[in-house]
């Protein structure tokens, strides 16, 4: 199970990257401009890195999948309906990298309405949740603290 959740997780990702390369193309031709451009290998090598060390620590460890599936896989899988609202409510402003367009109005539909970068705490809880799920605690915790370090 642990294989093939985290590579449709892995999948989504890389649909994700191929939405914000075109929305990133589209931003930059209105006049956007991108901002913490440094930070941004950081932040690639944080995620790949993730997804390594999970997959590395359910197979080392075949530590199976937790007791606790019931929660946490209704829960990721409600993250990633959030997820998807995000991306949905910024449709072409969404992005994996920081891009101001000027003069745009700053979205306030959707999880927006509620909370300033929704994606943020949506990331947080998938890189807990999902090494949670296969028992891969040292990732859940590594990259934990490496996100809100980052």
């Amino acid at each position: 199970m642990s294989t093939y959740l985290i590579s449709f997780v892995i999948f989504q990702r890389l649909i994700e990257l191929i939405i914000a390369k075109r929305n990133e193309r589209w931003m930059l031709q209105k006049g956007g401009y991108e901002v913490g451009a440094s930070h941004y290998p950081f932040m690639i090598l944080l995620h790949s890195s993730f997804f390594i060390a999970l997959f590395s620590e359910t197979i080392f460890f075949n530590s199976g999948v937790s007791p606790l599936w019931g929660i946490l896989l209704p829960l990721f899988l409600l993250i990633q309906i959030g997820r998807v609202w995000c991306l949905y409510s910024l449709g072409r402003f969404w992005n994996t990298k920081i891009i101001i367009l000027p003069d745009a109005n700053i979205v306030k539909k959707g999880p927006y309405q509620l909370i300033r970068h929704p994606n943020y705490l949506i990331v947080t809880i998938e890189l807990l949740i999902l090494p949670l799920l296969f028992n891969a605690f040292l990732t859940a915790i590594v990259f934990s603290l490496l996100n809100w370090w980052m």
